[in-house]
């Protein structure tokens, strides 16, 4: 009798611990405030695979080790580094990489056909439609591209050094100074994204406050359109203005233009930085460095792109003066621009599109 009653057990406990050990362990790699890795991770808890499975968790946001653990295998499944992001499963020499082909195909990864996978369960949940595109990131850095206080800014510095000097230090000047804001900002933005990713703060609920702050920076952008200097400006402050013409004023050569590229950056974030704000947040959750470091150095190359145009037509005889005059005149219209991509922008966000 005792037989019969321990036969059955034994045989469960070994049909259990095959289908827990069979596969091998899986390597799950995920962001500390990814959306797409919290979908998968919820989806692992609710169908209790933690249990079932050995599953080991690696945050490649926040541990470096387990960064570095992460380039390794994927080095040895011989699969594009800068191709891959989270969330990642790995599973022998077998890997998912997204939500939806992980919470789709995870049981078939792992060799299991005890039951059906839950393809429903991407239904059930709220997540975006659309990974976050080249046209968004390009459509963002393009609103701070025509920025009009960074064009002002230029024409100030160029001006200045060919009444002091002449156009050929002019124009390495305003290389030299497109390049340090480049180098600047770029940097501000990578530790920007590593803060957020650390402290694990944007959440899908958080992203619809950062598309709220998109059409709010939209709005005020439209009112420069429609009533200009009336109680704000979405520009550099007209008190800092006198202290930021000094500044330029003092610069009379290349090296020096490269170093106060650094500290007018500082004046330019008022104006500037919502746009950025904006491509961060999207970046932080839903990419991993490589990736994300990628959007910001183009990011970065188109919102400098018209400061070296500038710079190129002073040199080849364009009067530093006609182009302030015509950054005056169409000073509306970019406002106008600039407002109704973030609100667009913001309105894609709120909505969950992106």
């Amino acid at each position: 009798m005792l037989k019969k009653v321990i036969l059955p057990v034994v045989l469960f406990l070994l049909m259990f611990a095959s289908n827990v050990f069979a596969s091998g362990p899986v390597y799950f790699f995920y962001g500390t405030g990814c959306a797409h890795c919290a979908l998968v991770d919820q989806y692992f808890e609710e169908n209790n695979y933690y249990e079932k499975y050995q599953i080991e968790k690696f945050d490649i946001y926040t541990d470096p080790e387990a960064s570095q653990f992460f380039m390794e295998k994927l080095s040895e499944l011989g699969a594009d580094i800068n191709r891959l992001a989270v969330p990642t499963v790995i599973v022998g020499d077998k890997y998912l990489v997204g939500d939806k082909p992980i919470i789709t195909n995870f049981l078939d990864l792992t060799g299991d056909d005890s039951e059906p996978a839950t393809e429903d369960f991407m239904e059930e949940v709220d997540i975006p439609k659309f990974e976050l595109t080249l046209p968004l990131v390009v459509g963002a850095s393009l609103v701070d591209a025509i920025n009009p206080c960074a064009f002002a800014v230029l024409i100030i510095l160029v001006s200045t050094i060919i009444a002091k000097q002449n156009a050929k230090k002019a124009l390495y000047s305003g290389l030299s100074f497109s390049v340090s804001v480049f180098i600047s900002y770029l940097l501000m933005g990578l530790g920007l994204f590593k803060v957020i990713q650390i402290t694990g703060g944007f959440s899908n609920q958080i992203l619809k406050i950062v598309g709220v702050l998109a059409i709010v920076l939209g709005l005020f952008n439209l009112k420069d359109y429609l009533w200009y200097g009336k109680l704000f400006v979405m520009e550099v402050p007209f008190s800092w203005r006198p202290k930021l013409k000094e500044i330029l004023k003092s610069v009379t050569n290349p090296v020096g233009a490269f170093m106060i590229g650094f500290i007018v950056s500082l004046f330019l974030l008022p104006c500037t930085s919502g746009p950025y704000v904006v491509i961060l947040s999207l970046l932080a959750s839903r990419t991993q460095v490589i990736q994300a470091l990628s959007y910001l150095v183009l990011y970065n190359l188109i919102f400098v792109s018209p400061m070296i145009l500038i710079t190129v037509l002073v040199y080849r005889g364009m009067d530093p003066n006609k182009a302030e005059k015509v950054r005056v005149k169409r000073l509306k219209t970019l406002h106008l621009i600039a407002g109704l991509v973030l609100l667009v922008m913001g309105l894609l966000i709120v909505g969950g599109v992106v």
